[in-house]
């Protein structure tokens, strides 16, 4: 299962989110997102757990739990929704 992590500090790196997660169970994947261009953390990121019933767990044990001074927000990850190509960034 894919879970999204939000409301992350900017302290908080893929170690401290995997170490929080690992106790619910086994950790797969851990993405922290970054701004391409200065490649600091966007504040959010996924976590992705093998095994359901683990994943369902950590999602409700670790919502709204204290990471770095910030409350996390913890929810299954929706697929990403098809973008349309911004107009005015110059990029096509």
């Amino acid at each position: 299962m894919n879970i999204y992590v939000g409301n992350l500090s900017f302290d908080s790196g893929a170690e401290d989110i995997r170490e929080l997660f690992s106790a619910h169970g086994q950790v797969d994947d851990v993405r922290v997102i970054s701004d391409r261009e200065t490649g600091r953390s966007k504040g959010f990121g996924f976590v992705e757990m093998p095994n359901d019933s683990e994943a369902r767990s950590a999602i409700n044990q670790l919502n709204g739990t204290d990471l770095h001074g910030r409350n996390l927000t913890v929810n299954e990850a929706r697929p990403r929704e098809e973008r349309s190509p911004r107009r005015g960034s110059g990029r096509y």
